[in-house]
């Protein structure tokens, strides 16, 4: 490609949800309502199970990291979306786009092992219950953890680096509402196809190995509940399973009708449709599926919040 087709770019125009200016402030109302639901809940999450004694256990613990990489990948996204519905031009700088971009993989993929770590721990409670304790200590608690994210922090900044170190040439318009990579690579000039495969390979990867720990554990479990004779038992095992497999089908479902859709089959509305819903909707919900039903959760919002707010109106 000639050298007058290369174009140094300063910024980036995104295409955001829609083009519709009557729609411009009902989506903004609606992504704002759902955008303070997703921080309030997760941060309340976050919160509750730091603070109060009884939810020092494992599984909250994966839990409270869950809340934290959704509250990252939401905020990372959506309040400069909030902010393209109420302004003319929806650009970003190309600095600030990279930093999105990074942020955003980061998140994604931390969500996917954590996902499988929390289905480890599960198999870990439910398999072998009298020696869960020695199996999930804390040391390997903060390595299911701490892997994840050094690994996600690498291959984001790989995958970034890769990206943005390219030349971009023609266009600066971006066919989405935030910048994902699967939208830049078309903008490169140079390194695209290498970029691609290198992004398809570690996302098969990513996706496939995550997924089949999840797999794995719940066959475990599944053996585990049909050797039980007592149907309390059983109960007691889908109660406690429930949150986490709701999480895990909505959220490897989003993943898998994105990426397993034939290119004939795919378009920009649904992959947009498909992207607010792995990143705001989910985690919008999950505060909601870990706490609705969880006795141990409703307890300690009332030891944390109502108790204390109860006591203050007494003195007063």
């Amino acid at each position: 490609m000639g050298p007058q087709n290369l174009t140094v770019l300063t910024e980036f125009i995104l295409a955001g949800v829609t083009r519709r200016p009557e729609l411009q402030l009902p989506l903004f109302a609606a992504f704002l309502i759902i955008y303070l639901i997703t921080e309030v809940g997760n941060m309340g999450l976050i919160v509750l199970t730091e603070a109060d004694s009884h939810l020092q256990t494992p599984m909250y613990f994966f839990i409270r990291h869950l809340a934290f990489v959704d509250l990252g990948n939401s905020t990372v996204i959506y309040p400069k979306m909030l902010v393209n519905f109420v302004v003319n031009q929806n650009t970003i700088s190309y600095y600030a786009c990279a930093t999105q971009m990074a942020f955003y993989i980061l998140f994604i993929i931390c969500e996917l092992f954590i996902l499988s770590a929390m289905a480890y721990d599960r198999y870990a409670a439910i398999c072998n219950p009298l020696l869960y304790n020695v199996i999930m200590s804390q040391k390997l608690c903060y390595a299911l953890v701490g892997i994840p994210y050094l690994y996600s922090t690498f291959l984001s900044l790989m995958v970034t680096s890769k990206i943005f170190i390219s030349t971009f040439c023609g266009s600066n318009i971006i066919s989405h509402f935030y910048c994902d990579d699967a939208v830049l690579i078309p903008l490169l000039c140079s390194n695209a196809r290498e970029i691609e495969l290198l992004i398809i390979i570690f996302s098969a990867l990513n996706l496939i190995s995550s997924l089949l720990v999840v797999l794995v554990s719940y066959m475990l479990i599944l053996t585990a509940i049909f050797r039980m004779n007592s149907a309390e038992g059983r109960k007691k095992v889908f109660s406690t399973c429930g949150s986490h497999l709701t999480v895990v089908v909505v959220f490897y479902g989003t993943l898998l009708f994105m990426y397993l859709q034939p290119k004939s089959a795919r378009s920009s509305d649904t992959d947009k449709m498909a992207s607010m819903f792995y990143t705001l909707v989910i985690p919008m919900l999950n505060p909601f599926i870990y706490s609705l039903r969880n006795k141990e959760v409703k307890h300690a919002f009332n030891r944390v919040f109502k108790r204390p707010c109860k006591l203050l109106s007494d003195i007063q």
